[in-house]
């Protein structure tokens, strides 16, 4: 830069011509004379990552947020959301049904990128294919160990192993164990964002399997989702096991460890297992833990979980179970005929007090486990919004956007960058972004009717477009994208 000239009167020039020529720099983003391609109106922004809980105007352009303003902007198209909350959109890791309908409700539960990362897939590539360009909401998928293991085994391929099938209970041999190895390790590469277990599901997987899966996952830095490998607190295997088994693969192989639907699986030791996820991560172990707030699970009957001894294990017995289809309580008679057939089952296994108390823990970030035929896949997020938050009060709204939205983000942005600019409202985020009123926003599906869309959520954007607008799913907008994790 040049010397500027001497004198008095010169300078006051000089620094009045600098300030000019820096002024577009230096100037708030959002001012006035930018126009952006939407602009949302006078909403109350809450961003857990700043702790910002005030009026603003977001401007858009380009799928990403550009401004947020105490001042009004100009835009091409522009929403009022007066008195409506605007919140990061939400991020669920855990969402097994992946059709096309279970998007439109997802969307409508304010849910902006969705993820199947207990299960996952065997196929990395071909899971993305066949979502391209077809899917209102953002996706990703993890590289399965149930899978996987079941296409070593040789079974056929089905969303669980049945609790004889040779994925279920067969021990792997060194040769199998480096097939899976090598199936895993394909889908790695090819961009998964992490690696699901479901270790309930396989009880012939040994514990040396998982140390082995963890290790290779550590080579990726992909987080490990887990089903545990047990329920209850009695026998050799047992919940506390199941715990220890995880945290130990993760302190000797440095993978992330991530506890799926921990109040499903510990019931009412839930409170215990949290403790002892506090007290590893006190130690430095990096682990997660998520939870749905429904007071009963699903899955197949015909599933190892239902082995003999189940009763004893998960604290329920025949009537505790419910098939759908009928609504029927299960007898030992129709249990043993249902078990044969195979099929989705609602297990009503929780108290309601064990399930505030495991969504008001600070660890819990709030994940669906969605399937169609359980409420949980249409409802959640607008459950916790309405019901907890509102209703019962034991979380605040700031708290339950930080574990729908931020720390799910946080969950996987080591492993998939792009995850830094999801889950936050900033300028240079992503514009995924829903807005609600909290006065109004509630689930309305039941376990007689699963499929009934939340209410109180009037917008819903996708990388700057609207997916749901004034309440309405926009039908044939597919704006979705893969997330996923960098492709080798």
């Amino acid at each position: 830069m040049r010397t500027p000239p001497q004198g008095s009167s010169h300078r006051r020039c000089w620094s009045f011509l600098l300030a000019a020529a820096l002024w577009p720099l230096a100037s708030p983003a959002g001012a006035a004379t930018e126009t952006f391609d939407l602009v949302l109106l006078n909403g109350r922004v809450i961003d857990p990552e700043s702790k910002l809980d005030a009026v603003r105007h977001v401007g858009i352009r380009a799928g990403v947020v550009r401004a947020l303003s105490t001042s009004p902007l100009d835009g091409r198209v522009k929403v009022d959301v007066k008195g409506q909350v605007i919140a990061p959109g939400f991020i669920d890791l855990h969402q097994h049904s992946q059709a096309p309908g279970d998007y439109a409700l997802k969307a409508q539960d304010g849910v902006t990128t969705v993820a199947e990362l207990e299960v996952g897939t065997a196929d990395v590539d071909a899971w993305y294919a066949a979502r391209t360009g077809r899917t209102p909401i953002h996706y990703a998928v993890s590289i399965g160990h149930i899978p996987c293991r079941m296409l070593v085994m040789g079974d056929r391929p089905d969303f669980l192993p049945g609790a004889k099938s040779g994925a279920a209970v067969r021990r792997a041999t060194d040769a199998q164990l480096g097939e899976l190895r090598r199936a895993m390790e394909r889908g790695l590469q090819r961009g998964a964002v992490a690696v699901g277990f479901g270790l309930q599901y396989t009880p012939g997987a040994s514990e040396w399997e998982t140390v082995e899966i963890f290790r290779l996952a550590a080579q990726y830095q992909a987080p490990c989702h887990l089903h545990m490998r047990a329920k209850g607190d009695a026998g050799p295997q047992n919940v506390y096991g199941a715990v220890l088994e995880l945290i130990a693969a993760s302190t000797l192989t440095g993978a992330p460890a991530h506890i799926c639907h921990v109040q499903s699986t510990a019931n009412k030791f839930t409170p215990r297992v949290l403790q002892l996820v506090s007290e590893a991560r006190a130690r430095g172990v990096d682990l997660t833990v998520e939870c749905y707030p429904y007071t009963a699970g699903m899955t197949d009957i015909k599933s190892a979980i239902f082995d003999p001894g189940w009763q004893e294990r998960a604290g329920t017995t025949f009537s505790d179970i419910q098939w759908p289809a009928t609504g029927e309580r299960l007898t030992e008679e129709s249990f043993a005929r249902y078990r044969q057939q195979g099929g989705l089952v609602i297990i009503h296994s929780n108290p309601e007090e064990v399930i505030r108390e495991t969504v008001s823990h600070p660890l819990t970030m709030i994940a669906s486990d969605g399937l169609r035929g359980h409420p949980r896949h249409a409802g959640t997020s607008a459950r916790i919004l309405g019901r907890y938050v509102r209703e019962a009060k034991v979380i605040t709204l700031m708290q339950a956007i930080d574990k729908l939205s931020l720390m799910p983000a946080r969950r996987l942005e080591t492993r998939v960058p792009a995850m830094k600019n999801k889950g936050r409202i900033r300028v240079g985020a992503d514009a995924d972004l829903v807005v609600f009123n909290p006065d109004t926003v509630i689930d309305r599906a039941t376990y007689e009717k699963p499929d009934l869309s939340s209410s109180g959520i009037a917008h819903v954007l996708v990388a700057g477009t609207f997916v749901v607008r004034d309440g309405e799913l926009q039908r044939d907008t597919f704006a979705g994208q893969p997330v996923r994790a960098p492709v080798r």
